[in-house]
């Protein structure tokens, strides 16, 4: 007569337990996804592995004094922009992670505290 009660219980437990994993691995894994595919994106505009590449060849096949000093200087300013870019993002993903992990304990400490 008891089979009801425990194994409503016993789901109980098992989706609470089933939904932290779903939130925390789950969602993790796809935030990180899609990070990864962000920062590929961004890779093909802002070509920073090229231009690491092709550092110190000289701008547009120009091979004077001057095509190889001003190449150096705009692919350094090409990389200096691309790593800010790079680093607002990873700043934005990185707390829009943390509001993510905060938001299924943020409601349990709440409760727990006003009991």
């Amino acid at each position: 007569m008891d089979f009801a009660p425990v194994y409503l219980v016993e789901r109980f437990f098992y989706r609470f337990v089933n939904f932290f994993h779903h939130w925390y691995v789950d969602g993790s894994r796809w935030l990180g996804h899609k990070f990864l595919n962000l920062l590929s994106d961004m890779d093909k505009t802002l070509a920073i592995q090229i231009t690491l590449r092709y550092f110190f060849a000289p701008l547009y096949g120009d091979y004077s004094i001057i095509g190889r000093i001003l190449g150096v200087i705009f692919r350094t300013g090409r990389i200096v922009i691309a790593a800010v870019f790079y680093l607002f993002i990873t700043i934005i993903f990185i707390l829009v992670y943390l509001i993510w992990i905060a938001i299924p304990v943020v409601p349990l400490v709440y409760v727990a505290r006003h009991l």
